[in-house]
């Protein structure tokens, strides 16, 4: 049996476009490990994909409206990626973000074990 090796670069393009189409959740289904954990910019982690899953859950759901995403920038450098994110919502609160993120995970066995976010918001 022919073994293939795993394409981050694949995987993460693949992510990063589920995301952008609305399939962010079936991409944190398919490729985040059950013990990951997420930090935010503020430093405070998240740990375990349950927990986590429910937080993408609820921000996804705060989102009144989406009106533009893009990922502007990807890298990929031995088990780190990296993302650059511009995003312009309406939450349910009435508030309207233009949001600029970058996202560094590290993989590990084909699932991201850490993603950390860096992020700013602006009114």
């Amino acid at each position: 049996m022919e073994t293939t090796a795993f394409d981050l670069a694949a995987a993460d393009a693949e992510l990063n476009e589920m995301v952008l189409t609305g399939r962010a959740l079936e991409g944190f289904d398919k490729y985040y490990a059950a013990d990951v954990v997420m930090q935010e910019a503020t430093g405070q982690t998240f740990e375990g994909k349950e927990l986590n899953r429910k937080r993408e859950i609820e921000f996804f759901d705060s989102i009144a409206e989406w009106h533009s995403g893009a990922c502007t920038a990807a890298a990929v450098n031995g088990d780190v990626s990296l993302s650059e994110w511009a995003m312009d919502v309406t939450f349910k609160n009435g508030f309207r973000y233009k949001l600029e993120q970058a996202a560094v995970r590290r993989w590990k066995n084909g699932k991201i074990v850490h993603e950390r976010f860096y992020y700013n918001a602006a009114k």
